[in-house]
C-alpha cells in the first residue's frame, strides 16, 4: 500500500454505498452539471465509503478511526484532508459509531438521510394536513421519507415494484395505502389510493410516476425531485409527461434538487434522524452484498428493483 502524504490517511475500506445514480456516471458523459463520469479504464472513484485509518499524516485523524470518504470502490484508498468530495456529503469525516454502525453512515445518516429529510422537509415544504405520496417508498431515500412524513402526522402513500415490498410498506413501515406500479394503470391506482388527491410527490422514479402525480396533485401542490430512475438505464430519451399544463392550471411546483446542495443541514440531519434511529421510531433495512468484486452485480440488482432500503456492499 502507498504511505500517505503530508495531509493525507491510509484507509481500509469496510463498506461502500451502491446507488441508482452511479448508472449516470457510466455514460460516455453524465448528464450536464451532475457529478463527472467514471473515466473509462480507471477505479470508479467518487462513491461514499466508510473504512477505519490505517496511517494518518493529517491533523485530526488517528490510526483506528472509523471515517466516511468518496474514494470509491477499492480495498485501500489514500484520502486527502479537507478535499471536498462528492459535494461535501463524502468529504473526509470522523464518524461516531458508539451512535450508530458505521453503515449507517452511508444510508440513513449519510446522502439518503439526507436527501429524505432536506427533500421532504425544506424542498417539499411539507405543511399541516398534507397527503404525501412517495414512489420507490421501500428504497434508501424513499422509505426514509415516507416513515418522515409519517412521524409528522401525514397520511402517506408508497408505490413500489413488487407485492413483497408493498406488505414491508404497510406492515413494516406502517403507511396509511401502499400499490405494485406494476399492477395497472398508474393513474388509477393512484387514485384508489388517495381518492381526493395528494399534495406533496417526493419522486424517485420520473416519466409516467410524474404524469400520475401531476394529474392527482392539487391545487398548490409541491413535486420534490430528487431521482428519475425509470430513465437511468433507458436505451433512449424518456418521453416527458403529457399533462404538463396541469403545474399552470394548478399553480404547482416542481423542484429538482439534490442531497449534496443541502450539507450545511447534515449535521442537523444526523441529530434528528439518528434520534428517532436509536429510539426505535424509523426502520431502516439494508440489503448487503458481500465482496468488492461483487459490487457490479449489486448495482444490476439494484437497477432491476432486487433490494430493499439502502444497498451496500461489505468489503471486508
Amino acid at each position: 500500500m502507498p504511505d500517505p502524504g503530508a495531509g493525507e490517511v491510509l484507509v481500509r475500506n469496510m463498506w461502500t454505498s451502491v446507488d441508482p445514480a452511479l448508472r449516470l456516471r457510466l455514460r460516455e458523459r453524465a448528464p450536464r452539471g451532475y457529478f463527472a463520469a467514471f473515466a473509462l479504464g480507471e477505479p470508479m472513484a467518487g462513491i461514499s465509503t466508510v473504512g477505519e485509518v490505517v496511517a494518518s499524516r493529517a491533523p485530526g485523524f488517528a490510526p483506528g478511526d472509523v471515517v466516511r470518504h468518496g474514494a470509491g470502490w477499492c480495498d485501500y484508498a489514500v484520502v486527502r484532508a479537507g478535499a471536498e468530495s462528492l459535494g461535501g456529503i463524502a468529504t473526509l469525516t470522523r464518524l461516531d459509531v458508539d451512535a450508530a454502525p458505521p453503515e449507517a453512515y452511508l444510508g440513513a445518516l449519510g446522502a439518503s438521510g439526507l436527501t429524505a429529510y432536506a427533500g421532504l422537509f425544506h424542498v417539499a415544504e411539507l405543511r399541516e394536513g398534507d397527503i404525501v405520496w412517495v414512489s420507490a417508498a421501500a428504497g434508501s431515500v424513499g422509505s426514509l421519507v415516507a416513515q418522515l412524513a409519517k412521524l409528522r402526522g401525514h397520511r402517506v402513500i408508497g408505490s413500489a415494484g413488487s407485492d413483497e415490498k408493498v406488505r414491508y410498506l404497510l406492515g413494516t413501515l406502517g403507511l396509511d395505502a401502499a400499490f405494485n406500479y406494476k399492477h395497472g394503470a398508474l393513474s388509477e391506482l393512484l387514485g384508489a389510493a388517495a381518492p381526493d388527491g395528494i399534495d406533496v410527490y417526493f419522486d424517485n422514479v420520473g416519466g409516467d410516476h410524474l404524469e400520475a402525480a401531476l394529474g392527482a396533485l392539487r391545487k398548490r401542490g409541491r413535486i420534490a425531485m430528487c431521482g428519475s430512475i425509470s430513465e437511468y438505464d433507458a436505451p433512449e430519451p424518456v418521453p416527458g409527461p403529457s399533462n404538463l399544463f396541469l403545474v399552470v392550471a394548478n399553480e404547482l411546483t416542481l423542484r429538482g434538487f439534490r442531497g449534496s446542495s443541502y450539507v450545511a443541514l447534515l449535521d442537523e440531519m444526523v441529530r434528528e434522524v439518528g434520534g428517532w434511529l436509536r429510539g426505535g421510531r424509523i426502520r431502516y433495512e439494508q440489503t448487503v452484498v458481500d465482496g468488492l468484486e461483487n459490487a457490479p452485480e449489486a448495482l444490476a440488482r439494484l437497477l432491476r428493483g432486487d433490494a430493499t432500503g439502502k444497498m451496500l456492499v461489505r468489503i471486508v
